[in-house]
């Protein structure tokens, strides 16, 4: 039988793998599977439990094709990822200015002192300032798991190295699975070879740029808005093919344009391209 590399499931799963190793556990067998993704640790209530123990029964159907029940699932098994960016430390605080106006700085420069326009500099208004997170490769989260109480405890932190009491902040200390890396090499070779891509001549610049636009982006995928994350790295792929693109069609017409004014025959493509208009 033969398999689908790149299929959603596998993509889901070394996804989640790659995040992981981000991350920091209380146990690393037990604690990197989640059961349901919240927005809140507030939204952990009865609704909640019964669906993480639906999706539970459902991945354990689809990996082992065993059929469970509900009630064998206990509580305090599930786990819960909320995504929260409690644990992500902020910035120093920058100010934020607009600057005047152009016409109304040169307005106020010929009505004033016109000689001293070289001494004058921009005037700075509305200056803000705000708190904003650490940038990060992917939106933050923690694991939560309930006790015997029913209150929900830590047992995992992503961007996070060390204890997870004592440890402290990193987001650079992951990185991808083989897999996954394997497999976005792969969607985008199979994504170059499709009829309107195929026969560019700087097709290999268009998969270079989408193969390291992937890798800066590939995580932001966010399991919890939707679970095509094949359509999202095609559509990042897509985009790398159109910027590279109009910046080779643009080198070209700065190239033929320079060929015509020093009285040289142009690219093909160009020549042909004005003849088709002249017939017009």
């Amino acid at each position: 039988m033969r398999h689908n590399y790149l299929n959603n499931r596998d993509l889901l799963k070394e996804i989640h793998l790659s995040k992981m190793t981000y991350s920091s556990y209380r146990d690393r067998e037990k604690d990197n599977m989640y059961d349901i993704i919240l927005n809140s640790i507030k939204e952990i209530n009865e609704t909640s439990i019964q669906k993480a123990k639906q999706n539970r029964m459902a991945r354990i159907l689809q990996e082992t094709g065993n059929t469970i029940e509900i009630s064998s699932i206990s509580t305090q098994d599930l786990i819960f990822r909320v995504m929260t960016w409690e644990h992500i430390p902020l910035l120093e605080k920058k100010e934020e200015a607009k600057k005047l106006n152009v016409d109304t700085f040169f307005t106020r420069i010929e009505k004033d002192k016109p000689e001293e326009e070289d001494e004058i500099d921009f005037i700075f208004l509305n200056k803000k300032e705000k708190a904003k997170h650490v940038k990060i490769n992917f939106p933050p989260f923690e694991h939560y798991r309930l006790d015997e109480n029913e209150k929900p405890f830590v047992v995992a932190k992503s961007h996070w190295q060390g204890d997870l009491n004592t440890g402290k902040f990193c987001c650079t200390h992951g990185y991808f699975t083989d897999n996954f890396a394997q497999m976005l090499m792969k969607l985008v070779e199979k994504y170059a070879l499709r009829g309107n891509w195929r026969n560019y001549s700087y097709r290999d610049e268009m998969e270079g740029q989408a193969i390291m636009q992937l890798c800066q982006v590939a995580l932001q995928f966010d399991e919890s808005k939707s679970l095509n994350p094949f359509a999202y790295l095609t559509q990042v792929g897509y985009c790398s093919f159109l910027r590279i693109l109009g910046i080779e069609k643009r080198h070209q017409k700065i190239r033929d344009d320079l060929l015509i004014q020093q009285n040289h025959t142009p690219s093909y493509t160009r020549t042909n391209d004005d003849t088709s208009f002249g017939e017009n």
